[in-house]
């Protein structure tokens, strides 16, 4: 069962266009009462390479520095969730979740 604020890491293939790509990490967005219910989680994917912009967050897990990509959000199967790899800070959860109100609002 996918946790929120959980880092998992996502088979993103087979992508078209400018999607992101491969198997990754990526932190679950989607609150419980969502993803207990459905065969899908939403995830936003991480990368330790790219540029920040405003709707990224730098993040450090697992002594690795990069960026979660909000930008790159996407509902994705379950069976698409290959490993679970631990959780991002409380910290960073909080602003995960800022910016999520702030990409949906209005």
């Amino acid at each position: 069962m996918a946790v929120r604020g959980e880092v998992c890491l996502v088979g993103l293939d087979p992508t078209l266009g400018s999607e992101i790509q491969k198997t990754r990490p990526g932190v679950v967005v989607s609150p419980p009462e969502m993803h207990d219910h459905l065969r899908t989680v939403i995830v936003a994917p991480m990368t330790s390479k790219g540029r920040s912009a405003p709707f990224r967050i730098p993040v450090t897990f697992k002594r690795k520095h990069g960026l979660i990509l909000f930008d790159r959000i996407r509902a994705v199967d379950k069976v698409r969730m290959v490993k679970k790899e631990g959780a991002i800070a409380d910290r960073t959860m909080s602003d995960t979740l800022h910016i999520l109100q702030e990409v949906f609002a209005e």
